[in-house]
């Protein structure tokens, strides 16, 4: 037990220092070349060309967003205009009994056309009983059905967007401060012509998700992307703008189909009596998103991802002394070089022998050009 617990001692109490090997080896040569070269291209092209790794990050962008829709249809011979077919707001089944218990058990149900009273409405003691409800008269019908506004596909969406990034305290809009409103009035965004125009034509962005205003009741997502390098001019942050339908898994479900709400309009008649006309709608939905992020030059992200890609290049040596070292022929010749213990009563042998010099190298070694470094040729060692 003692000896084992004074060699944990010694061991613990060692120096290990790198000892330089040269092996000359075409193929070994060549792997090692050839990975470094890998490595290089990766750091240089993808890390710090492509991800711009040498710039701090800011992905916390503040955003607002105004929306303004414009045009008009015709239904039932009427022209609409955006009071009509614009609603930020967003009310079935009828209950049979035999009851009053048989209605108690709805009284707090939100699927009814009103409130359930809890009492159950005969004609008589033999017919079919219904739920009395507390509510508007008569109750929704659901087989009134009508043709969607084709018209507009022709409605047009201004949409007003300022972002913010706060770390580097750079405020942008989505269309040049240059831009005249005389511009604005008649341009019609294009991906291509009029990329910056914040004008959008609604039969354009359902192009653009391959959707068509008379078969489409859901949700379409306009996306406002800010990707700015703020190392260049800041006129180059600029949006980009990409469209898409969110509730595309919706798109054949029968039950629920599409996106739809339901709104009121009320009226009185000259004796104070109110009533109200209740509309279904199914409708499209536009959804604007902002993302985007900015970066900048910083001197601590450079430094970390360089000293990254310098670390990164001794991959390669790892990788050829794996093949030395259990591959290649002349593997045990390589760890007799490699691997050497030296210990203390060897140090002073090798000095008492040759005052001289610090160490003596056996006959059949050659000292390389470098300082320190061990060269081995295939002649002398087959590898």
């Amino acid at each position: 037990m003692g000896s084992f617990l004074w060699g944990c001692v010694t061991d613990f109490f060692t120096y290990e220092t790198t000892k330089s090997v040269v092996v000359k080896s075409w193929s070994v040569g060549i792997i090692n070349r050839i990975v470094q070269l890998l490595i290089i291209t990766y750091f240089v092209g993808w890390v710090f060309i492509h991800e711009k790794a040498y710039q701090v990050t800011e992905t916390g962008i503040e955003s607002s967003v105004m929306t303004k829709v414009k045009g008009f249809g015709h239904y039932h011979n009427r022209v609409m205009d955006v009071a009509d077919y614009v609603f930020p707001s967003q009310s079935d089944k009828k209950f049979k009994c035999e009851t009053d218990g048989n209605c108690s058990k709805y009284v707090d149900t939100v699927l009814a056309n009103g409130v359930i009273t809890g009492v159950c409405l005969k004609t008589s003691n033999d017919s079919q009983g219904w739920c009395e409800v507390k509510g508007w008269c008569p109750v929704e019908n659901d087989n009134v059905k009508d043709k969607s506004v084709i018209d507009v596909e022709d409605f047009t969406i201004f949409i007003k967007n300022s972002i913010r990034f706060p770390l580097f305290d750079v405020t942008r809009g989505n269309f040049p401060s240059t831009m005249t409103s005389e511009e604005i009035k008649s341009c019609k965004y294009n991906p291509e012509q009029s990329p910056f125009c914040p004008i959008f034509r609604v039969g354009d962005i359902l192009n653009y998700t391959g959707q068509n205003a008379a078969d489409l009741g859901g949700e379409i997502g306009i996306i406002i992307e800010w990707k700015c390098n703020l190392d260049q001019n800041i006129d180059y942050c600029v949006p980009k703008y990409s469209f898409t339908r969110l509730d595309a898994p919706f798109a054949k479900n029968a039950i629920s189909k599409g996106y739809n709400f339901r709104f009121a309009k009320y009226f009185k008649t000259d004796n104070g009596t109110e009533f109200r006309t209740l509309h279904k709608v199914f409708a499209i939905r536009f959804d604007v998103m902002v993302t985007g992020n900015a970066g900048k030059f910083d001197a601590i992200p450079t430094l970390i991802n360089l000293v990254a890609a310098f670390t990164s290049v001794g991959l390669g040596t790892v990788l050829c002394d794996i093949i030395l070292l259990n591959f290649m022929k002349g593997a045990e010749q390589y760890k007799a070089k490699k691997f050497e213990e030296v210990s203390e009563a060897q140090i002073e042998a090798s000095l008492a022998q040759s005052p001289a010099s610090q160490f003596s190298l056996k006959p059949d070694i050659k000292s390389s050009y470098d300082s320190g470094a061990i060269s081995l040729s295939n002649s002398e060692h087959p590898i």
